[in-house]
């Protein structure tokens, strides 16, 4: 079973394939390259960068930190149906609890109605969930996730700043005949 190079995550089918790595979808491939731009920040800038967002205020309640990355566990089935996500969510401790408590009681309720995955990966959603809500990252610091996030962010800054620099060093285009 192969791994997705960006986000970790097993990959049972499909996938792209670039550069010898193989990656969940094209949003993962996009990210990694994005990274990969990001690597030539100064690590002082990206240590600065990534300490004012842990202890900025929360971008879903606007309330204190510290913020990280969280995840939420979800699965919903019918029939012969089943899907089931990680979804990782910026903010600070509170919100991710109850987006957790809303992820287990989702999975509850909406889980168990598919054969057989749905009897199978409910428990373990709910579960999941359930640890998420007592442990979770270290609020004394920032997790790897959050490095994570803010150097995909500083590297599609650095993207658009040098596409806007290509776009105005070239000649104006001539207006149509």
């Amino acid at each position: 079973m192969a791994k997705c190079g960006y986000c970790g995550t097993m990959i049972l089918f499909g996938g792209v394939q670039a550069g010898g790595q193989r990656f969940c979808n094209n949003k993962c491939h996009q990210s990694a390259y994005v990274l990969s731009v990001a690597e030539h920040v100064p690590p002082d800038v990206l240590e600065q960068q990534v300490r004012q967002m842990h202890q900025g205020a929360c971008p879903k309640c606007a309330g204190r930190g510290p913020v990280d990355v969280h995840r939420t566990y979800r699965v919903w089935s019918a029939l012969v149906l089943t899907q089931w996500s990680n979804s990782p969510q910026v903010s600070c401790r509170r919100c991710a609890t109850k987006s957790q408590i809303g992820g287990a009681v989702f999975s509850l309720f909406l889980g168990w109605w598919g054969f057989p995955w749905g009897l199978v990966l409910t428990p373990i959603q709910i579960t999941r969930n359930v640890v998420a809500i007592f442990s979770g990252p270290d609020p004394k610091r920032p997790s790897g996730d959050l490095e994570k996030l803010v150097k995909v962010n500083i590297g599609v800054k650095l993207i658009e700043a040098s596409r806007q620099t290509a776009s105005t060093s070239q000649p104006p285009a001539l207006p149509p005949k």
